[in-house]
């Protein structure tokens, strides 16, 4: 009878759907408007414009990481639009400082400011983080990839900037 009971049990554990990778994949992407390098405010409806949208937020302009995760989007962006996509970054970084990273690093996209980090913890990446032993809050470096529906198809949460753009690319061509 123990025997039964085990088999019961792990037939229904087998049987479970899988957990998603992030609670918004396969929802709505939550809409928002920020103010973007050059002042306007934009919405994710205006960004997205009907076609598939690489949203990502990324910690501060100007540090290595965030440097080298924007570059590698400039630099692969023609890649990206052929496969009918846009690409837009987000921090709490002002409009100024976007501007100066823009500037410096010569950004062909879209950067966002979200100032009070409304959108951050709307999309789930505004989190404890933890330096040197020393916790504080900030955005994980995440990507969403979101379809000209506007649903969230995929996310890349704690991201390695190294072959992530692939990464990406690899989940892009997957909408087709």
């Amino acid at each position: 009878m123990a025997d039964s009971r085990r088999r019961g049990s792990n037939s229904a554990a087998k049987r479970r759907p899988p957990a998603s990778a992030h609670p918004l994949e396969g929802k709505k992407a939550p809409r928002f408007e920020l103010v973007e390098t050059g002042g306007k405010t934009v919405s994710l409806a205006e960004l997205a414009g009907g076609r598939n949208l690489i949203l990502y937020f990324y910690p501060k302009d100007m540090t290595p990481g965030c440097t080298i995760e924007a570059c590698s989007f400039r630099d692969h962006l023609a890649r990206v639009r052929s496969l009918g996509a846009e690409v837009v970054g987000v921090s709490a970084d002002s409009p100024d400082s976007h501007r100066k990273f823009t500037d410096k690093h010569g950004l062909n996209f879209t950067l966002l400011a979200d100032l009070g980090n409304a959108v951050a913890k709307r999309y789930g990446v505004w989190k404890e983080k933890s330096l040197y032993g020393r916790k504080f809050m900030g955005i994980e470096r995440t990507t969403f990839v979101i379809d000209r529906n506007g649903v969230v198809r995929k996310v890349f949460p704690k991201v390695k900037v190294a072959g992530h753009v692939d990464e990406v690319m690899a989940a892009l061509k997957e909408l087709g």
